[in-house]
């Protein structure tokens, strides 16, 4: 979903030229390290809309039929 900033968080000016030496990928590891994430189908996420209903549902499957599931 777009975000439309807020005018005052907005800069005047933001430096694209050769001159700018942004970093590429600066937070790529740490992204990685700390988030999974997987995107649900529109109709499961009206009956899961948070992590917390997800993990659960998902823990509740995993303890009922642990040798029909594998990893991966």
């Amino acid at each position: 979903m777009p975000h439309d900033p807020d005018p005052s968080e907005m800069l005047e000016h933001y430096d694209f030229g050769p001159n700018a030496n942004p970093v590429r990928g600066k937070y790529a590891d740490r992204y990685r390290q700390g988030t999974n994430v997987i995107l649900l189908e529109p109709d499961l996420a009206k009956r899961f809309p948070t992590s917390d209903s997800v993990n659960a549902a998902l823990r509740r499957l995993i303890t009922s039929t642990p040798d029909q599931l594998q990893d991966g």
